[in-house]
């Protein structure tokens, strides 16, 4: 496994798991548990997914020191807020069954983000949470925190995948020191991502999958991945990125690729806030 290095010194697997719509939490437990078996130690979960506590107890019966995992949740809009992220933080390492949590994000820049920073950043100074940072940060509002906050994010995680490549949002990303992690690195399938035919034809030269391509793209620029997947030989096929190198040519060949745009919604869009907080 390759690591990044946070701002602050911690080292962060570049690749991890993620659990997003896993909500049945003996279907959860057990696609983590085989995840850890396969060699996963980023496992990302969040409180608006309900299945923290799946993912604690897979942690807690697995055979793998607690200190091995690099662990992630995200603070949901509905407990934004100073005083309701820190009841909610508690909440989470309760579910999660741990004495800390490895990184800790705002899972989306609206409501009282603010007052939740605040709270991520009294946790972190405290050492239970060893890392904080944000999800779905457009570049203004990631510049807004770590300008007027005193702790400057450690990681923004964001959809970034060969379709939407995010290449002016790091270089804000990277103005501030700020890690970029990829959620939807595969963007759910959408856009033929598995059938492209750029991607088929590189894979081709390394006898590797579109998927594999796609996600060794992101790797290699280093940028952190966690693709979620209930099936084992997959995870075991996304693993299987580190023995091999695109070339230069190739990365050319799926820069190409970049719309620009989201494949799924557009967080400056005011029915996408509706929408959001209309979820608990």
């Amino acid at each position: 496994m390759d690591y990044v290095t946070l701002s602050n010194g911690l080292k962060m697997p570049i690749l991890g798991f993620g659990v997003y719509q896993i909500p049945d939490l003996k279907e959860c437990e057990r696609v983590v548990r085989d995840a850890i078996d396969t060699g996963y130690r980023l496992i990302d979960t969040a409180q608006a997914y309900g299945n923290e506590e799946a993912v604690g107890k897979a942690i807690q019966h697995s055979q793998v020191k607690r200190e091995e995992f690099f662990l992630t949740s995200k603070i949901w809009i509905s407990n934004f807020g100073y005083e309701k992220a820190k009841a909610s933080i508690e909440k989470s390492l309760d579910n999660l069954k741990t004495d800390y949590i490895d990184l800790m994000l705002l899972h989306q820049p609206f409501n009282d983000y603010y007052g939740a920073y605040r709270a991520l950043e009294e946790y972190y100074k405290a050492g239970k949470i060893k890392a904080i940072g944000v999800s779905n940060f457009s570049p203004d509002r990631l510049a807004d925190l770590a300008i007027f906050e005193e702790i400057t994010p450690m990681v923004n995680q964001v959809e970034t995948h060969v379709f939407h490549q995010q290449i002016e949002a790091q270089k804000t990303m990277a103005e501030y020191g700020v890690q970029i992690e990829s959620w939807g690195p595969f963007a759910e399938g959408k856009n033929n991502l598995f059938t492209n035919d750029v991607l088929l034809a590189i894979g081709k030269k390394y006898n590797k999958s579109a998927a594999q391509v796609a996600l060794r793209y992101l790797i290699q620029q280093g940028i952190v991945a966690i693709p979620k997947t209930v099936h084992k030989e997959r995870m075991v096929q996304n693993m299987a990125i580190f023995d091999f190198t695109l070339s230069e040519e190739d990365m050319v060949a799926i820069l190409q690729l970049d719309q620009r745009e989201s494949q799924f919604l557009s967080h400056v869009d005011p029915e996408t806030v509706k929408r959001l907080a209309s979820l608990h």
